[in-house]
């Protein structure tokens, strides 16, 4: 039956989302369903009932007249629509997960790009330090642009009129719960690696013998730490981003906008300024970051902006995000 189920919700995937349209989608399903259980008993392999359903009932223009949404069927606007395959869909998963990685990487190397000319401070070692600062930044600015010339291929999504089907979305939104755990994981070890990076720089301050473990390690551990908890945190949203895209890209309007797997995905905030704030909050967050990092150079300073920005993101998710869609 989940066959039919998911032939049915492919029939009805873009005709508007109103109680006759839903009634009617429920009666043939019914209709489906009594047809199935005759076939059934009648000696009927499985694949040829199902077969022999979708020849019968697959037609939506003819069963319209009877299911009482003829008007709706003849006058509904069938744009060009791009279906979002399940395997595309999931190479979108992969590639988009990917590219939060790489931009992950980069914010890291920017936090610690300030390392070499602590490490290598002196006389002798100022052109060296500057060279790796340099370099760091170079290699987090390639990344960031490779990554988003690959992610062009997907810019259909945007540009489009696109959709996913009925097992698509259930596939997918199982996913994202399955993600939940990792998630929580990768964020709380980031969370902490920000918040106990001092601790080296207090125990090696405390350190009676003045040496270079004490004088450049201290603030060198602190910027790796925080680097690595910054790359956790991005990382960590990684899977789920890209989830919540595909869940996202069938019209509220229509029957496919409102899958159970597709609402369960969709917040209200109450408030029409983070409606339209919050899809875009994080990429907001990122031009901010590489803006002041690059006018000021105080890569040193930057990186304060990350751990900030996700309390933000909470307070406006827990006090504004009761109500779905």
């Amino acid at each position: 039956m989940e066959t039919i189920r998911n032939y049915l919700e492919t029939m009805f995937a873009n005709l508007p989302n109103t109680m006759d349209v839903l009634k009617a989608k429920n009666e043939l399903y019914q209709m489906m369903e009594d047809k199935y259980e005759e076939l059934i008993a009648e000696g009927k392999h499985e694949n040829e009932a199902v077969g022999i359903i979708i020849s019968e009932f697959g037609n939506l223009e003819e069963l319209a007249e009877t299911l009482g949404i003829s008007g709706v069927v003849n006058n509904n606007v069938d744009l060009d629509t791009r279906v979002v395959t399940d395997e595309e869909a999931m190479d979108y998963v992969l590639d988009a997960s990917q590219h939060k990685l790489f931009v992950g990487v980069a914010v890291m190397l920017f936090i610690i790009s300030p390392i070499f000319p602590i490490l290598f401070s002196g006389s002798e070692g100022n052109a060296l330090g500057l060279v790796g600062f340099f370099v760091s930044i170079a290699i987090g600015v390639a990344l960031i642009i490779l990554s988003s010339v690959r992610m062009g291929k997907w810019s259909f999504l945007d540009n489009i009129n696109c959709i996913i089907e009925y097992a698509t979305a259930n596939a997918l939104y199982t996913e994202l719960r399955n993600n939940i755990l990792s998630k929580a994981v990768m964020k709380t070890i980031g969370i902490m690696c920000i918040i106990l990076s001092f601790i080296p720089v207090i125990i090696l301050d405390e350190l009676t013998v003045k040496s270079f473990f004490g004088a450049e390690m201290a603030p060198a551990a602190l910027f790796i730490m925080v680097g690595i908890g910054v790359l956790l945190i991005i990382a960590s949203t990684a899977k789920e981003g890209a989830y919540n895209k595909l869940l996202s890209i069938n019209d509220a309007k229509k029957v496919a906008g409102n899958y159970d797997s597709v609402r369960s995905t969709q917040h209200d905030y109450g408030n029409e300024i983070f409606n339209k704030i919050m899809p875009v909050y994080w990429k907001t967050v990122t031009c901010v970051y590489l803006i002041w990092s690059f006018l000021t150079f105080h890569w040193h300073k930057s990186w304060i902006i990350w751990p900030i920005a996700w309390v933000i993101h909470r307070v406006i998710s827990t006090s504004y995000s009761d109500k779905r869609r």
